[in-house]
């Protein structure tokens, strides 16, 4: 991860980051409960099930580049695939490419698991140094 983003954003950024991945998630998930609720049959509700599962990911911030590519490749699938309005497929497809892009932010597991660990360094004893 450390590869992918020089830094994970901290402060105001990050705040907007955590809205972004929380709004994406809980939207990804909603839709596929109602889908399911819908049409029981996992055959043709597959795609939101992708989403749903990509969603829970975007949430705790765990894998955010992959969670990300993942819900625009499919949001983007369900846009053309399923008839009627593709506008919130097509809003989900633009959040997760950008989240991908962006990044996981400071407040996620990304960041806790991937992110740039701060050493301190305690001050050496020179009264033992000196005895050596």
């Amino acid at each position: 991860m450390q590869r992918l983003f020089s830094t994970f954003a901290n402060g105001w950024p990050g705040a907007g980051i955590l809205v972004l991945r929380l709004a994406s998630g809980a939207a990804l998930l909603y839709l596929a409960l109602t889908a399911w609720q819908a049409t029981p049959h996992l055959a043709s509700i597959a795609p939101q099930v992708i989403a749903a599962a990509a969603g829970m990911f975007l949430l705790v911030g765990l894998w955010t580049p992959v969670a990300g590519t993942l819900t625009a490749i499919v949001e983007l699938w369900i846009s053309f695939s399923v008839g009627g309005d593709p506008a919130t497929s097509l809003l989900l497809a633009a959040l997760g490419a950008s989240l991908a892009m962006i990044g996981p932010g400071a407040w996620s597991c990304d960041a806790r698991l991937f992110g740039r660990k701060r050493i301190e360094a305690s001050p050496r004893d020179s009264s033992r140094a000196s005895s050596r």
